[in-house]
């Protein structure tokens, strides 16, 4: 049976990989506490009900899509970025939190059902030709009956989870110890 030699350097290699990577952080990427809309409301609180739906919207489910679809290469992805730094934690998780962060807002952008209400674009138009236009109980039927009279959404966008962009804008990434 041959014998093997060099375990010294070896096991001195790997401790030193074990000293790098046991710093016990953790990588977070999504909504942190300081995203915020101008109007106070926390992106956080704004995405979830776009996650899961409200009792007036459906879901629009893009994160579980991010996890769902990009999720399984995250392991391999960890795995080249470990060894392209040399097996620094912080290198590493900084290179994952970059590239999950853009594929949950790859996953806004191309998310586009299920579709907005016409009178969900009528408002979006509505807010688009008066910016001050504040969103109540009256505007919402105001723009009901906009759409029911055929009048025109002044070519607002009909596509979900872009309006104002504060979402994709707000999509992060930290870590912690």
């Amino acid at each position: 049976m041959a014998g093997f030699t060099g375990g010294d350097k070896l096991e001195a290699y790997l401790k030193g990989v074990e000293r790098k990577l046991s710093e016990g952080k953790e990588l977070r990427v999504g909504f942190l506490e300081t995203a915020k809309y101008p109007d106070g409301t926390p992106v956080a609180q704004v995405a979830f009900w776009d996650e899961y739906g409200t009792s007036s919207s459906p879901p629009r489910p893009f994160f579980r899509k991010t996890i769902e679809g990009k999720g399984p290469g995250w392991g391999e992805s960890l795995g080249k970025a470990l060894k392209a730094t040399g097996y620094d934690a912080d290198k590493t998780l900084t290179i994952m939190g970059e590239g999950i962060k853009d594929q949950v807002v790859e996953s806004i952008v191309n998310l586009s059902e299920p579709a907005l209400s016409p009178t969900t674009v009528m408002l979006r138009g509505m807010r688009s030709n008066k910016p001050s236009l504040v969103v109540t109980g009256k505007t919402v039927g105001e723009a009901a009956q906009r759409v029911e009279d055929g009048k025109t959404n002044y070519g607002a966008s009909d596509k979900p989870l872009i309006d104002t962009g504060v979402m994709q804008r707000s999509v992060d990434y930290d870590t912690k110890e």
